[in-house]
C-alpha cells in the first residue's frame, strides 16, 4: 500500500488519504488496504487505532443519494473509497463538543481507471456520512465495527437546520439542485429520516 500523504478537512478528524497505483502494459495494481500501513506514525492517531471489522461495497446510479447514516452502538468509523465514478461525499458533525457541531462538509471525488492515485476518505465515529452520486459509481467502505440494525440511524439531508457554511456556494447549489429534483433516487428510509433538530430533543 503506497500512501503518498493525508489531508485533514474542515471538520476535525475527517481525513483524506492519498494512495498511488502501479501501472504497466497490463493495466494497474494497487494494495487498497494494508494493516501495518494504517499503523504508520505519519497518520493521525485515530486512524492508527482503526480495527477493520467489515467491508461493504455499493453501486449507485447517477443522481442517487445515500445517507446521512451513523451508528451509535457500537460507534462506527468508516474509510470510504470511490473505485470508479464521480460523487460528492458529505460528512455532518454530530459531536456536541466539536467546534463544527451541526456543520456539514462536502468533498468531491472523481475516480477513473487511468488515474495514477486513489483516495480514502476517513469518516470518524460521531459523523453522519452520505454520498451524492454525480454519475454511476462503485464505492467500497472499510468499517471499524459491524453494522447493528438496532443502532443504525439517519439524519435527513433535507433538514433545514444543517449548517452549510463549510461548503462554497457553487457546491451548495449543485447539491441542492439534485436533491430537490425529480430525478433524485433515494430510499424511503433516507427520505423520511429524522431532521437534525429532532435528534437533539
Amino acid at each position: 500500500m503506497n500512501i503518498i500523504g493525508y489531508n485533514e478537512l474542515s471538520i476535525q478528524g475527517v481525513v483524506t488519504i492519498k494512495c498511488k497505483k502501479t501501472f504497466d502494459a497490463r493495466g494497474y495494481f494497487t494494495e487498497v488496504f494494508r494493516h501495518s500501513d494504517f499503523k504508520s506514525e505519519a497518520l493521525p492517531e485515530e486512524i492508527r487505532e482503526f480495527n477493520l471489522c467489515q467491508i461493504n461495497e455499493s453501486f449507485s446510479f447517477k443522481n442517487t443519494f445515500r445517507g446521512l447514516h451513523y451508528q451509535l452502538n457500537p460507534p462506527q468509523a468508516k474509510c470510504v473509497r470511490c473505485i470508479e465514478g464521480h460523487l460528492i461525499d458529505l460528512a455532518l458533525d454530530l459531536r456536541p463538543k466539536s467546534k463544527t457541531y451541526g456543520k456539514i462538509l462536502a468533498y468531491e471525488i472523481i475516480s477513473k481507471i487511468e488515474e495514477e492515485f486513489f483516495e480514502w476518505l476517513w469518516v470518524p465515529a460521531g459523523i453522519a456520512h452520505g454520498t451524492l452520486l454525480l454519475e454511476d459509481s462503485r464505492l467500497e467502505y472499510l468499517c471499524s465495527a459491524e453494522w447493528n440494525s438496532d443502532s443504525s440511524e439517519e439524519i435527513s439531508i433535507f433538514s433545514d437546520d444543517i449548517d452549510w457554511a463549510l461548503c462554497d456556494n457553487e457546491t451548495q447549489i449543485r447539491i441542492q439542485s439534485i436533491i430537490k429534483s425529480n430525478d433524485l433516487k433515494i430510499s424511503q428510509k433516507d427520505k423520511s429520516a429524522q431532521v437534525f433538530r429532532s435528534r437533539n430533543k
